[in-house]
């Protein structure tokens, strides 16, 4: 498959802190990729670095052929890449104004259009467009936060944590809903998690640890190395 995302030997941190240890990953166009790893394993600083939003100390990324390491966060943006933080949307802003805010770099006319796709999607937001994002229930600030971030079109869709804060049965309806998502809209997908309910919906993982990608493989590479089923499953043999 062809690359969109290529990230090498990335170093990052904030301030004398370094959190990223040449950490590298790629993905690929139509690929749906999890980054699994415990908390403080570096996963949002990584997912933040390739946005823009943190800079890179070294290491380089290039993203749908492009060297982009030290591009600006709207260059990516208008680039093709949407990111959703683990909050995912602005509480003090409405279900419309969250959504426009999410096309922000598109013509108008574009987002009146891709806003009436959203509703479509996400039915209960049609029927909530005037609340404002913070009296809506786990799942439906979830729901969203992935309608915001799809606003802007993208090609690659960078999401931190989308099980954060919900129950099991709302995480089983993200997963149903990002691989719906990836069908129709074809798109890229680099999901960090925690939570390996996430890992069906994974054509390739990457496990992150104290800032290093410690694997690069599979599910069935990843229920095969026993230090990390362990880890991860619970399972001893």
């Amino acid at each position: 498959m062809k690359s969109l995302l290529e990230v090498e030997a990335l170093e990052s941190g904030y301030g004398l802190t370094q959190v990223l240890w040449g950490s590298s990953l790629s993905v690929a166009c139509n690929q749906s990729v999890v980054l699994l790893g415990v908390n403080g394993a570096g996963k949002t600083t990584l997912l933040k670095t390739i946005s823009g939003l943190v800079a890179a100390w070294k290491g380089r990324i290039v993203f749908d052929g492009k060297d982009i390491t030290r591009a600006k966060p709207n260059v990516r943006i208008t680039g093709g890449i949407g990111y959703m933080s683990e909050l995912g949307i602005f509480p003090n802003l409405t279900v419309e104004e969250n959504l426009k805010l999410g096309g922000y770099f598109r013509p108008e006319k574009d987002n009146r259009k891709r806003a009436g796709e959203m509703f479509d999607y996400f039915p209960d937001l049609r029927e909530f467009r005037k609340k404002m994002g913070g009296s809506l229930s786990g799942g439906q600030r979830k729901m969203l936060g992935v309608a915001k971030t799809l606003m802007s079109n993208p090609k690659l869709v960078i999401m931190d944590e989308p099980s954060s804060g919900l129950s099991p049965k709302f995480v089983k309806k993200v997963i149903e809903v990002l691989k719906a998502l990836h069908e129709r809209e074809k798109l890229s997908m680099l999901i960090a998690e925690q939570n390996v309910s996430f890992l069906d919906f994974a054509q390739k993982i990457y496990i992150l640890d104290k800032g290093q990608v410690t694997f690069d493989g599979d599910v069935e590479e990843l229920k095969g190395n026993d230090t990390i089923r362990q880890t991860y499953f619970g399972i001893s043999h």
